[in-house]
């Protein structure tokens, strides 16, 4: 018989029984957080419909099998933290994921979202270790997310004023949550993650276009004709409404203020706007494409401001 490493089934045996189980795990977020938890040796279970195990926030029946051998949860919810329903899911899963034995959780929320902090309280109310991310909008917004197409197309429409938001860079974010859910030190806070600068969407747009050597309009339109074009792409109407939450309620100003939650939890400085501009560009993510325009202007946007 070959002979058996014991100290290595150990291990195995150990991580078998103390998963990280990372919600929304193909996201934006998720994904990110996933691959740096595998290169530290941590062991991971994906929740996503599309898993092995599947996860699904509607449907309660999928739960308790990720929960299983879990120790600790990265809770992203999908769509957002705002929409109806979300605090009463987040409660649900909270006591669930506690009574089949998580220790931890530590959960993406939003900044300026009175919604998103009420589920700050459920999680900050379980009775195990959390740890809370509050975001600002994504730079992956611009090169992954629903503003991506239009980019592509030369053309960007958002019911924005001339507001400043301080973007924060995934990559960013992602450190965070890994650092939170590997290391001491971070259970019971807060981090609100921002970029280093206060931007516009034009501002932002006006930046990519002069980097990426493209010429990009952005046009400010009202909300109602920016929910019609939705319409018009077959946006489902709790998406829509979701979006014009964020842009007319949220994007007020409340959050045109740069915090060091980054610096707090990591010891150095955010990422700034324009280097996520030129890793982008190194992908080759807005590079011109023969038909580009066209196949940009004629694609459904995908709703996911975090995730």
């Amino acid at each position: 018989m070959p002979e058996v490493n014991l100290s290595t089934k150990k291990q195995k045996m150990a991580q078998d029984i103390t998963k990280t189980l990372v919600l929304g795990g193909t996201g934006k977020t998720g994904s990110r957080i996933v691959q740096q938890l595998i290169d530290r040796d941590v062991a991971v279970r994906i929740g996503s419909r599309f898993a092995d195990i599947p996860f699904d926030w509607l449907d309660q029946s999928t739960w308790v099998p990720v929960l299983q051998d879990v120790k600790a949860v990265y809770i992203a919810y999908q769509p957002d933290l705002a929409v109806p329903g979300a605090v009463d899911a987040i409660r649900d899963f909270t006591q669930l994921a506690v009574k089949n034995g998580v220790q931890q959780l530590v959960m993406l929320s939003g900044r300026g979202e009175p919604e998103a902090q009420d589920c700050e309280r459920v999680v900050r109310q379980s009775g195990v270790d959390w740890t809370i991310l509050r975001a600002s909008w994504f730079c992956q917004n611009f090169s992954e997310g629903y503003l991506l197409e239009p980019i592509l197309a030369g053309y960007v429409a958002l019911p924005v004023a001339d507001i400043g938001e301080p973007f924060i860079d995934i990559d960013d974010l992602a450190d965070v949550a890994v650092t939170a859910l590997t290391q001491p030190g971070h259970s019971g806070k807060v981090y609100e993650l921002t970029g280093l600068r206060l931007l516009t969407f034009a501002e932002a747009i006006g930046e990519i276009a002069r980097a990426a050597g493209r010429s990009i309009q952005y046009e400010q339109v009202p909300i109602e004709t920016y929910t019609a074009t939705l319409t018009e792409y077959g946006v489902p109407e709790e998406a829509i409404a979701l979006m014009t939450y964020l842009f007319t309620e949220v994007m007020d100003g409340r959050n045109s203020t740069l915090t060091n939650g980054v610096e707090e939890a990591l010891g150095r400085k955010p990422t700034d706007f324009s280097d996520f501009v030129q890793k982008s560009i190194a992908l080759g993510i807005w590079a011109e494409t023969p038909g580009g325009e066209e196949a940009g202007a004629t694609r459904s946007p995908e709703i996911e401001p975090r995730q």
